[in-house]
């Protein structure tokens, strides 16, 4: 099987993004795929969740050319590995805007890597540099979004940049699906935007939705996934019944 790249984006702070990127990831290594994730947000909240609080090379190793990505990786076990994101991705991406083919390097970093069966990149909150190097680099795009006001205006934002970058970059980009997270059916407005995404949008929304939950919130104090501090939890097996849904 080949390996499928998958960039998890949304521009806006505090969606489940790096969550979804997480807990998606571990589920689908739970399910007997090999799995990397990769934290190229600059704020590096992917690798602290997993208690890669301190690492000896991270993911602007790569990018600078000091390091191959096989020698910054950090293996969780057998089937579940990190490359390891750094506050230093911030001078990465100043140095980016002015190297020719400067969409490309995540893509040149990734080609060196072989037997994964998902690579999941953790993009930053941003349409940045950074993030178009993870679509170049993706075959699909995974958006979790929350049930909002704002929710649609968001939304058309992604999926705009999207159709540009596989207008002008990546023929081979796809948009995989919608993930609704932090969902709530005691609120209306939960299922009225549901609802209204359903019938004015052509992409996938999963029917998996991510419930509000608090054992998610506790489990990167804890340096876990949700699938290891809780499986019994309604995160887990939220996420886990996403990964099903996901490999269907």
């Amino acid at each position: 099987m080949a390996t499928t790249i998958v960039s998890v984006i949304n521009q806006k702070g505090g969606t489940g993004k790096t969550t979804t990127t997480i807990n998606l990831g571990r589920a689908l290594s739970k399910l007997g795929r090999k799995v990397l994730l990769v934290d190229l947000d600059p704020q590096s909240n992917l690798s602290y969740s997993l208690d890669i609080t301190e690492p000896k090379f991270t993911l602007a190793d790569a990018f600078t050319g000091t390091k191959k990505l096989k020698e910054i990786l950090v293996q969780k076990d057998e089937t579940f590995f990190v490359a390891p994101g750094s506050s230093e991705l911030v001078d990465v991406e100043i140095s980016l805007v002015t190297q020719d083919k400067r969409e490309n390097f995540l893509k040149n970093i990734l080609a060196s890597v072989k037997g994964y069966d998902y690579i999941l990149i953790d993009c930053p909150p941003s349409l940045s540099v950074l993030t178009l190097n993870a679509l170049t680099a993706a075959h699909q795009v995974l958006i979790p979004l929350q049930m909002e006001v704002l929710t649609m205006q968001g939304l058309n934002q992604i999926l705009t940049t999207v159709n540009k970058v596989k207008s002008s970059l990546n023929p081979r980009l796809q948009v995989k699906g919608i993930v609704v997270v932090m969902y709530d059916k005691r609120r209306k407005l939960s299922s009225e935007i549901e609802s209204f995404l359903k019938d004015n949008i052509a992409e996938k929304i999963f029917e998996s939705r991510i419930r509000l939950n608090v054992k998610l919130a506790e489990a990167p104090s804890f340096g876990q996934s949700i699938l290891d501090y809780d499986p019994s939890s309604n995160g887990a097996q939220d996420y886990l019944a996403l990964a099903k849904e996901f490999l269907k």
